[in-house]
């Protein structure tokens, strides 16, 4: 990203923890200076990753985020080879609906997990077609490759992580609601850009900086109006540099 002329303002977060060999579909959350064509960065990142990472979407929100507090749920899937599955289907059917609920699950975590100070988890097991599903509100490190191993063997011991795939992260609906897309539906004076949320109720204004005493208005005059049919209004100056 930096060979490609990516600004950063502060590190990535991620909404999924992943132990080493893991793959899968992770959320990632940056905040940066960037404004320009991202659509362009995500193809030549692509291209320069040949197949070992993709980018599949990226999104707008708010800068600043602690982003794992808007994470609601994350699913993971274990398949192991049926070969080195040792219990029975009852018995590994038993013990996911067992193993399924609220409880404290440092049982199935490691010693890194066990000096956390909650311990207490939320998590719903299935097994279907030789493959476990955890969905959870969040995991302790190595709770699910843990919890694998006893379900599928018996033991409480961490399977290799070459099996397992952070299958989704579900975001809540608070974040979704303020993922930000250009509006260009109608157009304001001296205004060169608008996005607005999910919801339509907040639009931020990109002005160019001498035209940004025109847009604001006396004492804020035009943005008072503004915010009668718009919501909240933010403004922001206009990089045009955009492509």
């Amino acid at each position: 990203m930096n060979s490609l002329g990516f600004t950063w303002a502060k590190g990535i977060q991620q909404g999924g923890r992943t132990d080493a060999k893991v793959s899968g579909s992770n959320c990632l959350y940056v905040s940066s200076t960037f404004n320009r064509n991202i659509q362009k960065i995500i193809e030549e990142f692509n291209l320069l990753a040949g197949g070992k990472m993709k980018i599949t979407r990226c999104r707008k929100t708010f800068p600043n985020l602690a982003f794992p507090e808007y994470v609601e749920k994350r699913r993971y899937i274990y398949k192991y080879p049926q070969k080195l599955i040792t219990n029975d289907t009852d018995t590994i059917q038993k013990l996911c609906k067992e193993l399924s609920g609220t409880y404290d699950v440092s049982v199935f975590s490691d010693s890194k997990g066990e000096k956390l100070k909650e311990h207490i988890r939320t998590v719903e097991i299935s097994f279907e077609n030789n493959t476990l599903t955890f969905l959870g509100d969040s995991f302790m490190p190595k709770q699910v490759r843990i919890t694998s191993g006893y379900i599928l063997t018996g033991e409480k011991i961490p399977l290799p992580g070459k099996y397992l795939t952070l299958d989704k992260v579900v975001l809540k609906k608070e974040i979704l609601d303020n993922i930000f897309v250009e509006e260009t539906s109608f157009t304001i004076d001296n205004v060169k850009k608008i996005e607005k949320n999910t919801t339509n109720d907040i639009h931020i204004l990109y002005v160019e900086p001498s035209k940004r005493g025109e847009v604001i208005g006396k004492n804020g005059s035009n943005i008072k109006k503004l915010r009668k049919s718009l919501g909240t209004i933010i403004v922001r100056d206009y990089d045009n540099c955009e492509n």
